[in-house]
């Protein structure tokens, strides 16, 4: 890193070039995915991915999410059933992470967080396609930000808690969806962590072929509930408290209270608003934007108005729960 700090160097390919050369050297760089900015480092060495968790001061036993350019490089990784492979095929390149059964040796053990699963997703945006491309490696990447802090869907989000601890961030404008993938369990059919992907698309593409599991995808469940830290973590994504601002946050404001700033939703208006129109895509690509914006501001607390639950829905409440756990 800089004197000065985190380096930042916009999309490019002298940008993949020296995230590549800091990779290589055992370190880790900040790089744009769909969902959210990712904390990248080599998942095959363990020197390496102990500086993710240093970086962000994220504890060990909360494992990582392996990126891989594409499935035949996943089934290098991990062992795919029909089900998985289904899945894969037809939600990757995207925001799904598969939970599948990890080879041995073929990760650091410090990305599993010692489990026999790994979590795997081929990543669609051209930045983290285009590093993964040139490093050779699966990448392990977290979000680019300190442990249970708002998520970063912005290079200005990754430096408000990274910079000076990582050496670079490759900065290619919002990310476009805006929370983090969708996490299904290969083996059980249970959605540990929703996102982009609803549970509704999964069962969908069950209907059109394939099965998950010993069950099938119609069987798919919600197992996102809340962990606390002493509970056993088996995805990424799953503490109780995460993507936390550092001010008290309320949920299912009607209006705004006194030193309170209110993200409103529909009809409801605040200081900022998620979608005035109601649109759960654009609520769900704004909604670290402006809890960051709500952070940084001067009132003392947040408040946010309600969002219906169903749909996407369903994933910016899951992140609304734990963003207000305390």
């Amino acid at each position: 890193m800089s004197a000065t700090g985190t380096k930042t160097l916009p999309y490019g390919e002298a940008a993949i070039v020296e995230a590549a050369r800091v990779i290589a050297a055992g370190g880790c760089v900040a790089v744009p995915t769909e969902t959210v900015y990712g904390l990248a480092a080599d998942a095959t060495d363990s020197d390496a991915v102990a500086g993710i968790y240093a970086a962000k001061g994220r504890p060990s036993f909360n494992p990582l999410i392996v990126h891989v350019p594409d499935l035949a490089a996943a089934e290098a990784l991990a062992v795919f059933d029909d089900g998985a492979r289904a899945l894969a095929q037809r939600f990757w390149p995207g925001p799904l992470t598969l939970v599948v059964p990890v080879r041995p040796g073929a990760v650091s053990s410090l990305v599993t967080a010692g489990l026999k699963t790994v979590a795997i997703r081929v990543p669609a945006h051209r930045a983290m396609q285009a590093l993964l491309q040139v490093c050779g490696k699966p990448l392990a990447a977290p979000s680019a930000n300190a442990s249970n802090r708002i998520s970063p869907t912005r290079a200005e989000h990754v430096l408000a808690t990274l910079d000076g601890r990582i050496a670079l961030v490759i900065d290619d404008g919002p990310t476009p969806a805006g929370l983090e993938s969708t996490i299904v369990d290969a083996a059980s059919g249970a959605v540990l962590r929703p996102g982009p992907i609803t549970a509704e698309d999964i069962v969908r593409c069950s209907r059109e072929g394939g099965s998950l599991g010993p069950h099938g995808i119609s069987s798919i469940t919600l197992g996102s509930r809340l962990r606390g830290s002493t509970e056993e973590v088996t995805a990424p994504g799953q503490l109780a408290s995460h993507y936390a601002p550092t001010k008290p946050l309320r949920l299912n404001a009607m209006e705004a209270r006194q030193d309170e700033w209110l993200i409103g939703f529909g009809t409801i208006a605040g200081e900022d608003t998620l979608s005035a129109t109601g649109d759960l895509t654009e609520a769900a690509a704004r909604l670290f934007d402006a809890l960051h914006r709500a952070d940084a501001s001067d009132r003392a607390s947040i408040a946010i108005a309600p969002v219906p639950g169903d749909g996407l829905g369903e994933a910016i409440n899951d992140r609304l729960r734990r963003a207000a756990h305390r």
